[in-house]
């Protein structure tokens, strides 16, 4: 297949999204779509997809124009999306997920579980995507559980297929694998556009690279020639540090202790395992791997979201165990959570009103049941300004903002009051290059001011530049800690679930 968008541009009230964008995938090639949030990249893939449909412009496959209404027209015409998060029915068995709406019917027009098993096998054996079939989703890791989506997309017969930050969960180990599954299809002459905020994963598996800027195209580039910092000035239109620069850790004495902390699900199952871990003022601890391993409910039991089974928290000497989470964060806890629209953020409201979540009865902004309006204003007037937060108004709902800004919002409200230690959950997720610089300045200026940081992140390259001390976590258990730098090899390798001893012996020999 070979595709071709001539001047799509789509609008929205207020907006455009995108502005006369041209855009050429070839056939069997990688294409690289980089871009900040709110660059347009969504919505170009949401009108290729038939999500949307474009104001002005054409899509042209093969050399003829075509028209989507929906998903189904696009997929009928050979293209294929693995969307960043799973559009799976985690009940459901492999087979069952690939084959929906195809499923095989027997003379008794009963779903054909035998031929259902053969025709998965048969795809996975072609395309060298390996899985069980009878296997349930949502007891598979989340790398399984994406090749069970870029199956399902393949048998349909995709000819392009669009994958949208596709490792933004997986290991190292993972993300290899999935690169040569890439591989794989591009040499059976199949189309590729990969979209990650991952510079150097362009560089390693694009053979062009285009690159949105606020709804315009402003380059494409060869994938072997273009330099990091190249690509990421042309997302942002400046300069880039994409290392932020920072001297050696000044730890001092223990501020967050955790103690044989437990966390347990609802069936009684372990979520967090016997964790014991210390945060010292002046220094960021990095807890690594991958999703689903119990980083979620350690952090959520250390913030007050979830009850602790077991063990306790200190804060200095301060026994934070069962405490309420407005009494945490009021003790000097800072928290950035990793979900931004589901604890982060009330999107409905203003800006002006997020920034003060925290604080919604502080003397400053509530006397008795009575709002001061004024101090809410300008208190948000002078933090937007402080924390580079781009806003229309501080008066615009938090939903309406790019997930950077977003993020920026959440930032600043947490460093903008005094607090001895932040746990910052999956700081930098899904938001641009310029956002990610920013967030790791202000990260290691906490640590320098001596704040304790516990990070949280599945990004190893985020690990490795601000880690002071690197744990990982697997199953529920902690790994560690162990004094950086360490190498991102032996780190996947942990995360994977090999014994820390073997992964760093492995890694030397």
């Amino acid at each position: 297949m070979r595709l071709e968008l001539k001047g799509v541009t789509k609008r929205f009230p207020g907006v455009v999204a995108n502005d006369a964008i041209d855009l050429t995938v070839e056939a069997g090639e990688v294409h690289g779509l980089l871009g900040e949030n709110g660059a347009g990249k969504s919505t170009l893939m949401n009108i290729l997809y038939g999500l949307y449909r474009a104001d002005e412009g054409q899509v042209l496959i093969d050399g003829q124009q075509v028209h989507f209404s929906d998903p189904g027209d696009a997929i009928a015409a050979g293209i294929g999306m693995v969307h960043q998060h799973f559009m799976l029915v985690p009940v459901f068995t492999v087979a069952e997920n690939i084959l929906l709406g195809k499923e095989p019917i027997d003379r008794f027009r009963r779903f054909d579980r035998r031929a259902a098993h053969e025709e998965v096998e048969r795809l996975a054996e072609t395309f060298g995507l390996p899985v069980d079939p009878s296997a349930v989703v949502e007891d598979l890791p989340v790398g399984l559980q994406q090749r069970v989506e870029i199956l399902k997309a393949l048998s349909r017969d995709a000819r392009l297929l669009i994958l949208d930050e596709p490792t933004a969960v997986l290991t190292p180990q993972e993300a290899d694998g999935l690169f040569a599954s890439i591989r794989g299809f591009q040499a059976a002459g199949r189309s590729v556009i990969f979209i990650s905020h991952k510079l150097r994963e362009h560089r390693d598996i694009a053979d062009r690279i285009t690159v949105l800027r606020r709804g315009r195209a402003v380059g494409t580039v060869d994938a072997t020639a273009a330099e990091p910092q190249e690509l990421a000035q042309l997302m942002v239109g400046r300069p880039v540090d994409l290392v932020v620069d920072r001297s050696p850790a000044r730890p001092s004495e223990p501020v967050l202790t955790v103690e044989g902390l437990e966390v347990l699900a609802a069936d009684g199952q372990r979520l967090v395992d016997s964790v014991d871990l210390t945060v010292h003022r002046g220094e960021i601890l990095a807890i690594a791997g991958v999703e689903g391993n119990g980083q979620t409910p350690l952090v959520e039991a250390i913030t007050g979201l979830l009850p602790i089974g077991g063990g306790r928290v200190l804060l200095g000497e301060e026994d934070l165990t069962g405490r309420s989470r407005k009494e945490i964060l009021r003790s000097g806890v800072g928290h950035i959570p990793e979900d931004r629209t589901m604890h982060g953020l009330v999107g409905s409201f203003s800006v002006a009103d997020n920034l003060v979540l925290n604080l919604w009865d502080d003397e400053r902004f509530a006397a008795r049941r009575t709002r001061r309006f004024d101090e809410v204003r300008s208190h948000a007037r002078r933090v937007v300004k402080d924390f580079d937060v781009r806003t229309p108004s501080i008066a615009t709902p938090a939903s309406s903002l790019s997930g950077g800004n977003q993020q920026k919002v959440i930032v600043a409200r947490e460093f903008d009051r005094p607090i001895r230690v932040l746990v910052a959950a999956q700081p930098t997720r899904g938001v641009d290059v310029g956002s990610i610089e920013y967030i790791h300045r202000q990260l290691v200026a906490k640590r320098d001011a001596g704040v304790g940081v516990l990070l949280v992140s599945s990004e190893l390259d985020e690990v490795i530049a601000l880690a002071d001390r690197v744990a990982v976590m697997f199953r529920g258990r902690l790994i560690g800690p162990f004094p950086t730098p360490v190498a991102k090899e032996a780190l996947g390798l942990m995360m994977a679930g090999v014994p820390a001893e073997e992964a760093m012996r492995g890694l030397a020999a």
